[in-house]
């Protein structure tokens, strides 16, 4: 009867310190979590609307206003437009950074591309295909204008007859697919071929989020 009672206690012990070292496990992760979202938000609001980005748009809305002044307008509309889908609220910023939704992230995408298409002119087109169903799907931030700056930066504007940038969402053995793609150069043969570490941080925080739910 004592062993039994000092086996009990011991494995009692056990399971409580694993629990304790369980709950500890899911605490650290979950305030990893926590930094990652932070850094991410720092790093969007820096590189949403990057320096040499914004000066080259004002310079092209600068020549428009002489040349073309309706399209210097419509430039306008479109780079006043991403500022405003770009900036963060400050209740957002204060948020525990649950991801945004995908409508929120194309209403950067959409003006990022035509002003795009203002300054490459044909050698540019885009095609859209996101349904107004899945506009309220949960989508975390940043990550397609990540991969449409990616496509633009490395896969067209290296082509010297530039190409198509196509942006998808549809539904998947139920779970939401995007898929951005470039009729570019395609990878590592431009070059301004890049290092990868966009692609690798979309990755680390997709984990982050869903685990192996997401890919």
């Amino acid at each position: 009867v004592a062993a039994s009672i000092i086996i009990k206690a011991t494995y009692k012990g056990r399971m409580q310190a694993e629990a304790q070292a369980a709950r500890a496990t899911e605490t650290a992760e979950a305030e990893s979590l926590k930094r990652q979202v932070i850094e991410a938000r720092m790093a969007a609001m820096q590189a949403q609307v990057e320096p040499h980005f914004l000066f080259n748009t004002l310079a092209s809305i600068d020549h428009l206003i002489e040349t073309d002044p309706p399209r210097a307008s419509q430039m306008q509309k479109n780079l006043i437009a991403l500022l405003r889908a770009s900036m963060p609220t400050m209740r957002e910023a204060s948020s525990n950074g649950a991801p945004r939704d995908l409508a929120r992230e194309m209403a950067m995408v959409r003006p990022y591309l035509e002003i795009l298409k203002a300054r490459m002119e044909e050698r540019l087109a885009t095609r859209i295909e996101v349904p107004d169903g899945l506009l309220s799907a949960e989508f975390p931030p940043m990550m397609i204008q990540s991969l449409v700056e990616n496509a633009i930066k490395h896969g067209l504007e290296p082509k010297a007859e530039g190409g198509q940038l196509s942006i998808k969402a549809e539904i998947v053995h139920g779970k939401l697919n995007i898929v951005v793609a470039d009729t570019g150069l395609g990878f590592g043969k431009a070059a301004t071929a890049g290092t990868g570490v966009g692609l690798a941080n979309i990755r680390e925080r997709l984990q982050l989020l869903y685990g192996r739910e997401a890919r």
